[in-house]
């Protein structure tokens, strides 16, 4: 076999990457093979009952790792933000618009005269009633005294009464059974 050929075994396993070449060739066979890389490992500190601490190497059996490869992809630059487009002037009216009126399903709970607005102590889920199968506290209508239950918050598996604050009579129930409410999220409207 020629050296050549045996040069250019070598060479292709050192850039190919691949552990091991066989070639037989007129009955000579050649293999050409990668060094493993070795690592030595060491106690640290003393040796042992007197025994001398000696490096042990270790094949790990893997081949080395290739050279880093350049990103496939590169995103794209980003484009500049578009030019701000001038407002047209505004046509001059005659006579300036009238306020439109809020309509009145919008209006703040409890914003009525003699009326005063129970709010949520704290935040949790509302119980109208002590228990599933039990009348709700109050209801529409209801005449209430200061002190009176109204209905119950439960927050972290407690239950915690609302009371109300001051007497009157139940205009409006804002929540619905069993559903969350925040903190100082309105409860009831009271009407004096």
């Amino acid at each position: 076999m020629d050296i050549d050929k045996v040069q250019a075994l070598i060479r292709l396993v050192n850039e190919s990457g691949v552990a091991e070449v066989e070639v037989e060739e007129d009955g000579l066979k050649i293999i050409v093979r990668r060094q493993s890389p070795t690592v030595t490992l060491q106690q640290a500190g003393q040796a042992l009952s007197g025994f001398p601490m000696q490096p042990f190497p270790v094949q790990t059996g893997y081949p080395p790792m290739p050279p880093a490869m350049p990103p496939a992809y590169a995103p794209p630059p980003s484009a500049p933000p578009p030019a701000p487009v001038p407002a047209a002037p505004a046509a001059p009216s005659e006579a300036p618009a009238a306020p439109a009126e809020a309509p009145a399903a919008t209006k703040e709970p409890g914003s009525g005269a003699g009326e005063t607005v129970i709010r949520a102590p704290i935040v949790g889920t509302f119980y109208a009633a002590p228990s599933p199968e039990a009348d709700a506290f109050v209801k529409v209508g209801a005449k209430v005294s200061e002190g009176d239950t109204l209905c119950i918050i439960e927050a972290m598996k407690l239950m915690n009464e609302v009371a109300s604050e001051h007497s009157g009579t139940i205009k409006e129930i804002l929540v619905k059974n069993a559903e969350p409410v925040e903190y100082d999220q309105p409860l009831f409207v009271l009407s004096a």
